[in-house]
């Protein structure tokens, strides 16, 4: 019986064997979060008159890892404690579906931050020794994000973690290895992008609410409650179009960064698909259209800046 309600969970979700095992697991709807701080702080420095292709892109794969190991940590503390099932949605599914043997997840999890710390070394050797311990402290964030004695997932303070880490401090980061500097400029355009990756995490944490809830959690979702928590989601999204329109009025971003607002049609999208939906995996196109406006919003912000880098 249990392996029948076994392959419905995974024909509702799609989820197909071989590679996509693998690729699942990765939870390829969240690295938006890593790429997206890294192309606008790129894209900063570049508007600015300084870049460094290589550096762009070993921060950029080194972010990707860390996001990427994080979530391979989830998948398996969750299951060690008990969280994940079978049925359970909105994760990778390659411990409690596809049987994959959870310290192999792991190690492959730390496999990944020694490919990152690799990176980080010629990133400090080009820039300042200084940001491998902004670096260190990031990866034992994404660590005890779910492990440790007191996972930050248990807490109410995940959305605030994941937006500030990978938002402003990974923008910071970026920029600083291209300009040898960080502007209060550049923490303030930095702030929307937190505010979109942290409500990535409330979204997740909406739609997991009642399994959370079960599980110990005390989430923002659990303490609120589904309804106020949309309420929250559609209050941080507007607020972060409200900012972006006061560094277009100040001129801290150039007028093309209007495009900007295009994703507000995706962030909408987000608010009606959440509404009235009870099931977790009801709330499944509501949480890959939060990634998707994150991703649309730095996309466009990073396009922006270019344009004004060039006429």
């Amino acid at each position: 019986m249990q392996s029948s309600d076994n392959n419905t969970i995974k024909q509702a979700l799609n989820e197909r064997g071989g590679f996509h095992v693998w690729w699942r697991l990765l939870r390829p709807h969240t690295l938006t979060a890593s790429f997206v701080p890294v192309f606008v702080g790129t894209m900063i420095a570049f508007n600015e008159g300084s870049i460094d292709w290589l550096l762009f892109l070993a921060m950029l794969v080194a972010s990707i890892l860390i996001q990427a190991a994080t979530n391979m940590f989830n998948e398996y503390y969750d299951f060690v404690r008990g969280l994940d099932t079978d049925e359970s949605v909105g994760i990778g599914g390659s411990i409690v579906r596809d049987g994959i043997a959870p310290k192999r997840i792991r190690n492959l999890a730390f496999g990944f931050y020694g490919i990152s710390i690799l990176l980080g070394i010629y990133i400090c050797m080009t820039s300042s020794w200084w940001i491998a311990v902004i670096g260190l402290v990031c990866m034992a964030f994404g660590y005890l994000y779910t492990g440790g004695p007191l996972p930050i997932s248990y807490t109410p303070f995940g959305e605030l973690f994941s937006g500030v880490l990978m938002g402003t401090v990974i923008i910071g980061i970026t920029y600083y290895i291209q300009t040898g500097t960080v502007t209060a400029e550049m923490v303030w355009i930095s702030i929307p992008i937190s505010i979109f990756i942290g409500s990535i995490n409330l979204s997740n944490n909406i739609r997991d609410r009642d399994g959370d809830k079960l599980g110990g959690r005390k989430t923002i979702a659990v303490l609120l409650g589904r309804e106020k928590s949309v309420n929250l989601l559609a209050f941080l999204m507007i607020i972060a179009y409200v900012i972006t329109s006061i560094l277009i009025i100040t001129g801290n971003l150039p007028l093309w960064s209007l495009i900007t607002f295009f994703s507000s049609v995706k962030a909408r999208e987000v608010i009606k698909k959440f509404r009235g939906k009870t099931e977790a995996i009801e709330m499944m196109p509501a949480m890959a259209a939060t990634a998707k406006t994150n991703t649309i919003y730095g996309f466009l912000l990073g396009i922006s800046l270019l344009l004004a880098a060039f006429i």
